[in-house]
Formats: C-alpha cells, structure tokens, sequence
C-alpha cells in the first residue's frame, strides 16, 4: 500500500508514525514545502523571544531521523501541487530545482495546516510586514528583531500569536504596541475576562491599542508605518501581521473535494474526505464542536494530533473515530496564564443557548501557605440540564490544571452540579481542601436552588439612582477605602451586619459587593434569612474594577481563605 501525505507537522506527522507502527510494509512518503518537519510550531514564539535558546530544539525530528526510525521518506522542500483523484497521483514540485513529477497513492493524507490571513489593504505585501507559521518564518523574525537599531515593533492582531509575539518581542527588550480591532484580546475569551490580560501586558511596557482599524501599510526610511482608520500611524521598526488564520484550502478545492465553514476540508469522524481513499487533518478541516454539535475549525496542535492518529488507523484497517474538539486551550501571557475550553457568552448567545453564569475568584492553594495567587474562573452552564458549556479562566498558577479538570467534567458529561463531588488532589502547596473547581460546583448548586441571586458587571449601570434599592459594600473600612464601586455609598463589613441590620430598609431590594464574592454571598445568607430581598455582585470588587478600570489586585486579600 502506497501512502501519500502531503504536509509534515503535527497532523502529517503523527499519521505518518502511526501508520508505520501499524503497517510495517506500508511504502509512507511525505512531502513538506517547507525546509523542516515534525516541529513546534507553538514554540516558534518563544524562539523569538530568547526562551528556547538552540534552534535545533524546535525540531522532534528531521527527516533523515525520521527515516531511520520508521522507515518513512520525507521530502522537505517538495510541494504538492495538484491532485489527480482519477489516476491517484499528486504532482510534486521540488522547489529547489524547479522540477515537478508525480507521485501515485493509494491512500492520500492531506495535511496542509493554515495559512496566516492577510487582508487587502494597501502596503500588505511590504516584506517589511512579517508573518509566523514556519521555521524559515521564524529564523528571519529573530533576524529582524536582533539586528543592529531595532528598537520598536508593531504587532497586528491580538489573538494567540499576537499576544505570544508580542510578549516575546518585549521580552527582546523592544518597544511594543499591539493593535486589535476589538474590544478584547483573544477572541475565546470574554472581555471581562480579558481585561485582567490588557492590564498585565501594559504592567509589562505593551502598548495596547484596542478597538483600532487598521486601514494599510507604509514603509518609510527606517521602518514601516501602520496606518489607522482613527488617529495618527503606529511607526516601528518591525511589523508582525497576526490577524489570524484560514485553512489552507487550495489542493482540496482544485481537486474538487467538498469544502465547509470557513473554507475547511470536510471529513466524517474517520478523517475521509468526500473521496473515501483521501483523508484529511489538522487546521485546514472542519471537526465537531462538542459543546454545540456544530462544524467548526479548531486550529489546536491537540486535535491535529489526535486526528493524524485516527487517519492512520483507519488507512491500516481499525474503526477509529474523532468525536470532535471543545477547543481546550492554555496562553503563557508574562507571568499570567489563560486557559478556555468550550462556549464563552458571545459564543452561547449566537447558539440561541439559555445558560446561566458563574464568576469565581479562588486562590490558587491554601491562602496560609506563602506563595497563593488569585485567579478568576468564569463558567457557563445550561440552565435546564446543568450542562457545563464554557469555561474561562485567567490567574497565575494553577489555572492550567483547573481548565484541564473543567474540560474532562465536560467530555465526560458530568453536570455543573457535579463538580462539588470530585475528588481532587490537595496539599496546600497545590491546592485547598475545596478546589476551585469544587468551589464552581458548590456555587452552581446555591445557583440552581436558589440559596442566592445574582447580578453581573453589566446589570450595574441599569441598577436604580432613585434610592429604591440598596448597594452595599460588605469589605472592611480599610478595603473600602482603597477603592469602591460608584454609587455603592454604603459600607458595612460582613462582621458588623447583623448588628446593623436596622440601617438597612427592610421593603428595598439590597445589592452586595465584597472583595471576591465570599463575603457578600454570606451576607447575603444573612439578609435572606432575615427577610431581605438580597442578590450578590459575581466576581466580587477585584473583577469589578478590572472590567472597569483595566486594574485588578493580584494578590489574595482576606476573602481567599474563606
């Protein structure tokens, strides 16, 4: 049996050293345009950025030791240009010579990856204007940024490999602005969320210009120039565009093999294409979102993967499946992480879902234990079956270890509800007696049943003036003082509220904030039980004035040992 793959990173690849484990007398040939295989493509940044130091520790393989090992002939430099789905061959061109021939399979594995977008803008071929998805890619940022004078960069698009470039290219000790059309970086997330982000990054010397179009391109003596549609140009002397990805699509369209969202290849869950002996992988196909059932292109190196793996068995006989992605993902941002799987609101409300919320503010171990750190894990949920949607979560340590338990409750269907029961592994070095994920759980069942209303950042701007309702600040007059929410005038600790009660309107509606949250649902036990009409502020001040001020504390205060 012949084996045809076209493309040799982490889809290619896996399926080509998978099959081979399979299939000893299999004849496997892959073809790679670019001059390497087999390599990290998620660490090309940290390249960049100094923090892999040798250029040969991006590469798993080379294609001479892939030879060795599984017996497979891997041709870089070869670019497969068409497909001849009648005569099941590939025309080949060696890029070095210029010379094309062709290549017969039997079974054709077709991962190409993505391609970075770039948009029709004037000055958008400047080689001045750079982009990352190769290791050629990024042997000549780490050029551009290391020559003699270069002191400045700009980077376009704020999604995975903006942040990590721009990251990187500070850590080079460059001035760095990072533009975004949106509100928020990183798309997966939500903008509260994100909001703990846009403040670390300028805490790290980032210029973040949010809500900005970029209208083209200008090179100019020393460098380039970044036109916007509002406000002056953005100069520097490099220029990173990474405003995202497509899949690259070309060879499947051209042999007429059936497209889907976003341009994607189709497959069924064995990795076949629209012609059974073709199969395809990685960022360029169209998988299920677990969360929704619908196609989506997840491009994760995870998936890729999993699913070269699954082709693989499927070529060599197995029923092997791939049930899809709920794109499971962690960002290394400075000293801060960002981990999301699943739906974030913008993402539900476009699904038509009825979900509620949760916002939690845990330390990431025991507050007695030197070291804890809070972080913020915001956690979507239907509210008729109790399934987990999403889950978001921004913090320090700890935070990847959380997203990881979330998205095994999910694929596992385990209810929100659920999450109180698992049995998590504590020591207070790593953890609390009531992990944080417990803690969502715990939450979600005072939720579900009632043991407390809740009302978000964004219900506070339509909260009443006229003195119908009562907003109250249940901190300590130290922490009040620090800084408070507008229009919540009333401060009283949670430790001096049942002795006060009598300053509160029994016939109003009262609103509580503290610190995190803690302290504010027990008041609001407090107030219930004592005949009160309470609701809880989710998140708590510290989530409050990151959305709002773009600051948060980073340190645990007195409600992380609750």
């Amino acid at each position: 049996m012949k084996v045809v793959i076209v493309g040799g990173v982490a889809g290619g690849a896996s399926a080509a050293a998978r099959l081979r484990r399979l299939d000893e007398q299999a004849e496997i040939t892959i073809f790679e345009r670019s001059g390497y295989i087999s390599y990290a493509n998620c660490g090309l940044p940290y390249y960049i950025g100094g923090v892999i130091e040798e250029q040969e520790e991006l590469t798993l393989q080379t294609p001479a030791s892939f030879q060795r090992r599984f017996n497979i002939e891997v041709k870089v430099g070869h670019e497969v240009q068409a497909i001849d789905r009648a005569q099941k061959q590939v025309t080949v061109c060696d890029l070095a010579s210029g010379q094309t021939f062709q290549a017969g399979y039997d079974k054709l594995i077709l991962a190409p990856g993505a391609q970075p977008v770039r948009p029709p803008l004037p000055g958008v071929d400047s080689p001045r204007l750079l982009t990352l998805r190769t290791v050629e890619d990024t042997l000549h940022i780490r050029e551009a940024a290391t020559a003699d004078g270069v002191q400045s960069a700009v980077v376009i698009g704020g999604g995975f490999i903006g942040v990590e470039m721009a990251e990187n290219l500070r850590e080079l000790g460059l001035n760095v602005s990072l533009i975004q059309r949106e509100n928020h970086l990183l798309a997966p997330l939500d903008q509260d969320l994100a909001s703990f982000l846009h403040a670390h990054m300028r805490e790290h010397g980032v210029n973040l210009l949010l809500e900005q179009t970029v209208t083209g391109f200008a090179e100019t003596e020393a460098g380039i120039a970044v036109q916007l549609a509002a406000g002056e140009p953005v100069r520097a002397d490099l220029a990173i565009l990474a405003i995202g990805v497509q899949p690259e699509n070309a060879l499947a369209k051209a042999a007429g093999l059936q497209l889907g969202t976003k341009g994607s290849i189709t497959v069924n869950e064995r990795m076949q294409t629209s012609d059974p002996d073709i199969y395809a992988v990685g960022d360029a196909v169209a998988i299920t979102n677990t969360v929704t059932g619908q196609p989506a292109v997840i491009a994760l190196a995870g998936p890729a993967n999993k699913q070269g793996r699954v082709a693989a068995d499927n070529i060599a006989g197995l029923d092997s499946r791939y049930a899809g992605s709920p794109g499971s993902s962690v960002l290394k941002v400075f000293e801060m992480t960002a981990a999301f799987c699943g739906l974030n609101e913008q993402a539900a409300q476009a699904a038509g879902l009825a979900y509620e919320k949760l916002i939690v503010s845990p330390a990431s171990h025991a507050a007695y234990y030197p070291g804890g750190r809070q972080m913020t894990i915001k956690l979507l949920f239907d509210k008729q079956t109790e399934k987990i949607l999403g889950a978001q979560i921004v913090g320090f340590d700890g935070v990847d270890k959380r997203l990881d338990v979330i998205a095994c409750a999910m694929q596992a269907g385990l209810s929100v509800r659920a999450l109180k029961e698992l049995d998590l592994a504590y020591a207070p070095p790593y953890s609390s007696a009531k992990d944080p994920v417990n803690m969502l759980g715990f939450v979600a069942e005072n939720v579900i049943t009632g043991k407390v209303k809740q009302f978000f950042y964004e219900d506070i701007a339509g909260l009443p003036k006229d003195g119908s309702v009562t907003l109250l600040d249940t901190r300590t007059e130290a922490e009040y003082r620090r800084g408070h929410a507008a229009d919540f005038g009333l401060n009283i600790p949670l430790d001096s509220l049942r002795e006060r009660l009598a300053e509160l309107p029994a016939d109003k509606p009262v609103y509580v904030m503290c610190q995190t949250g803690i302290r504010s649902y027990i008041a609001c036990r407090i107030l219930q039980q004592n005949g009160f009409d309470c609701f809880n502020f989710a998140g708590g001040y510290r989530f409050y004035a990151s959305v709002h001020d773009d600051q948060f504390d980073a340190d645990c205060r007195t409600d992380c040992g609750l």
